[in-house]
């Protein structure tokens, strides 16, 4: 009788944790998803150029990856729930002030602010899911928390597109504060339990600091290319990183263990293979965005319904893709995701004013089914590659891998911009240079994605 009552408990515990992580992981990519398609009424409003202009986006994605490890680390050492918690509460009131911003460097500073609430709910995010589901359930469980993401990524432009056409950009960030407090509600009073596995374990501040400067240096040094200025905020990187990992390599409670990248050849591989497929796909929904309603000259609601394609096909492969991982080598059906992949974003490289809506339809729905069978397998091998006591750590570094590709993504996107196009708004007369800029992204995107296949084949057997 008791063990039928605590199946009960654990059935009503797995079924309340997928709930509340499946509304969060559809909260921050909502967001996302929806500012981009809004993003020339922002630029309207503040009379932006191209370049302040990408810094929306980028400053949130910017806070987001310095801060996702060390929270991870956080979470693991008191309390998943409870940084959970706090994230939705920092973004939940970020995103009401985003809604009252009266100024460009008040919408990219509350940016900043976001960003640091959802690092602090993805980090435990998926730590809580694995902690609370078993290694055969996990490839399913973790498909459908990433189609929420993706059902995020499809609802945002089509949302966001009506709500900024009749209603303002400023109605976009009221529209994530109830699904907040939604969440707030449900975690508070449904989630019982705690998970701290490392509990009791001091926490590495040294390495914290290192972490989040190097980060920042080398993503806003890479956005200030091709000035010397970037080139040297990127050389100060990289030699934080190997300051960082002899660090790391002599501390006895790291923040990041480098062991799991150096003797685990799955977990390194993994998410190795993560940033290079977000770095050639995050920029897409952002390019896209601008040419349709500048080159197409369509309205915001119309482009939002155009890139609805992508994410929907997302939506609907990762589930399936998750739960095909637990069977097959989740190496080969990642694999197969991104050489799909590489054959939408060439596709796009041929961008012209007169190409079609239907060619741009059918390019993005061959993106989204290459990104939905490359995603959740990648996930699931990440997170089953390690012990529990790492699963905030694991979860976290995948964010981590996720926010520098976005970064890299737009960076790239940007560092076309200002040597096509430069530090101006995109006006009528610069519209030719705009368009070569982003077919030359597409290009470079494409290049990119073809080398993230041999990382996803190098990981070896989960099995």
């Amino acid at each position: 009788m008791m063990d039928q009552e605590n199946h009960f408990i654990h059935a009503g515990l797995k079924r309340v944790s997928l709930i509340i992580l499946t509304l969060s992981s559809f909260l921050t990519p909502f967001a996302v998803s929806s500012v981009n398609i809004a993003l020339p009424s922002i630029g309207k409003e503040f009379a932006m150029n191209a370049i302040s202009l990408s810094w929306v986006p980028s400053a949130y994605i910017l806070s987001s990856a310095a801060l996702l490890v060390p929270f991870g680390r956080v979470a693991d050492l008191y309390g998943r729930k409870r940084v959970f918690n706090y994230g939705v509460l920092i973004y939940t009131i970020s995103s009401f002030l985003l809604a009252l911003s009266y100024s460009a460097g008040m919408v990219i500073g509350l940016r900043v602010v976001q960003g640091i609430g959802a690092a602090m709910i993805f980090a435990p995010g998926m730590a809580i899911l694995t902690s609370v589901f078993p290694d055969g359930e996990r490839g399913r469980v973790l498909g459908i928390n990433i189609a929420a993401v993706y059902i995020g990524l499809s609802l945002g432009p089509v949302v966001g597109g009506f709500l900024t056409q009749h209603f303002g950009w400023r109605s976009l960030f009221i529209f994530n504060v109830p699904l907040g407090l939604v969440i707030l509600f449900l975690t508070f009073w449904k989630l019982k339990g705690e998970w701290a596995e490392s509990k009791g374990e001091p926490f590495d501040f040294i390495a914290a600091a290192v972490y989040g400067l190097t980060l920042i240096s080398i993503m806003y040094g890479f956005s200030l290319l091709p000035g010397v200025k970037g080139y040297g905020l990127i050389l100060f990187g990289i030699l934080g990183i190997f300051a960082l990992i002899k660090w790391e390599v002599n501390v006895k409670h790291p923040l990041l263990d480098v062991d799991l990248f150096r003797k685990n050849a799955v977990f390194a591989f993994s998410n190795l293979a993560a940033p290079i497929n977000y770095s050639a796909t995050f920029a897409v929904s952002f390019l896209l965005s601008l040419y349709l309603q500048y080159i197409k000259g369509l309205t915001p609601q119309e482009a939002g319904l155009i890139l609805i394609a992508q994410p929907t096909l997302q939506a609907i492969c990762s589930p399936i893709a998750g739960r095909l991982s637990d069977k097959v080598e989740p190496r080969m059906v990642a694999s197969v995701g991104m050489a799909l992949t590489i054959l939408g974003l060439s596709s796009f490289v041929f961008l012209s004013r007169g190409t079609t809506v239907g060619f741009i339809i059918l390019n993005l729905a061959l993106l989204g089914l290459g990104f939905g069978l490359f995603s959740s397998p990648n996930t699931n091998a990440i997170m089953s590659s390690v012990d529990k006591r790492y699963y905030g750590v694991a979860s976290a570094t995948l964010g981590t891998m996720r926010m520098v590709g976005q970064m890299f993504s737009m960076g790239i996107a940007m560092l076309i911009f200002s040597i096509y196009i430069g530090k101006v708004q995109i006006a009528l007369q610069h519209y030719a240079l705009f368009l070569k800029s982003v077919k030359t992204s597409f290009m470079v995107l494409a290049i990119l994605c073809f080398g993230g296949i041999f990382a996803s084949l190098a990981r070896g057997k989960v099995r």
